[in-house]
């Protein structure tokens, strides 16, 4: 078995077959994959202020304690996974910096 170290040691496929018979043969070292994983940071937190309608706030605090949330953290996640979303649509990169 090959061990791929590098990503521009994996070619072009043509076919699906192609790239099936590719990895028979090879496969991924793990120092390669473990480098690819985005890890944040959890010490990066920038605290910031939101003004909601009471009420809103209010439907999104129970909507939370209905999950057994804590309603900021149930936020961020929300707020997470749309940026997502309009990332993967947008074709922006994830990492970009646009302060």
């Amino acid at each position: 078995m090959n061990i791929i170290k590098n990503w521009t040691e994996i070619p072009a496929f043509e076919t699906e077959k192609d790239e099936h018979d590719f990895w028979q043969s090879n496969a991924l070292d793990g120092d390669l994959i473990n480098g690819s994983i985005h890890q944040p940071d959890s010490r990066e937190s920038t605290t910031i202020t939101l003004r909601f309608d009471p009420r809103m706030l209010s439907r999104i605090k129970r909507m939370a304690r209905s999950r057994y949330l804590n309603y900021q953290s149930m936020m961020k996640q929300w707020l997470s996974e749309r940026l997502e979303d309009e990332i993967k649509r947008s074709n922006i990169e994830p990492d970009s910096k646009t302060d």
